[in-house]
């Protein structure tokens, strides 16, 4: 298969001068299309920091990014219409807006890439229903439990047809079998979409999902 994701030599610090952090140094990640890779390693270790620069959310300092054989200007072009066309996210603390209903909060992405309301609407309560939630559609995330607020960010994630979707630590905030529901729920979603997943994890019940792990160790990948 064909690399989805490719960076070489992607260097990020934080800071300036002597109190600079080296939170990526030099790494070569290559992802293949519609693999399910994990990126696990202790806290601290730049998983988080690595899926944002493989994502476009943060800028590296040096090295280069390639997403869908495209190599990526990273000063030049765009780099939020990247993420609204070819990425999707999904977040720990899974960053719903509260305000606004299960259907609003995965249409709001589709509003950003300026789908039309109606077309959104309906991907919206397709995508929730896909997820299992049909009789969650305009609840608020506060009257959710963790994990329906986790499957609302996964419709979300796939709301706009992305090419690669990042995970960072989803089942953290989930007991046992949330965790378990969410990964069969993952990949399922990910045959039917045909997405490529990256997932950020410290939790080993989780390698058996797989197909690949990249273990991290200060900023560096050390085994892949």
């Amino acid at each position: 298969m064909a690399a989805i994701i490719e960076g070489i030599g992607l260097t990020k610090r934080f800071g300036f001068g002597d109190a600079a952090v080296v939170a990526i140094d030099s790494v070569d990640i290559h992802i293949e299309e519609r693999e399910l890779v994990m990126i696990m390693g202790d806290s601290g270790c730049g998983k988080t920091t690595l899926i944002s620069l493989l994502g476009c959310i943060l800028t590296p300092d040096s090295g280069e990014l390639h997403i869908d054989g495209e190599e990526i200007d990273l000063n030049g072009q765009d780099l939020s219409l990247i993420r609204r066309q070819k990425i999707g996210f999904v977040f720990q603390l899974f960053h719903l807006l509260p305000y606004l209903t299960a259907l609003e909060n995965v249409m709001v992405a589709m509003d950003i890439a300026k789908t039309d309301t109606s077309e959104a609407e309906n991907r919206a309560i397709e995508l929730l229903t896909r997820v299992g939630l049909s009789d969650r559609l305009h609840h608020r995330p506060a009257q959710m439990s963790g994990g329906e607020k986790q499957r609302v960010s996964f419709a979300r994630a796939l709301a706009n047809r992305p090419k690669v979707i990042f995970a960072d630590e989803p089942t953290a905030n989930l007991d046992s079998r949330q965790s378990d529901n969410l990964m069969n729920l993952i990949q399922e979603l990910r045959q039917e979409h045909q997405t490529t997943v990256v997932i950020v994890t410290h939790h080993e019940g989780l390698k058996e999902n797989a197909d690949r792990i990249v273990y991290m160790k200060d900023g560096k990948v050390i085994a892949s």
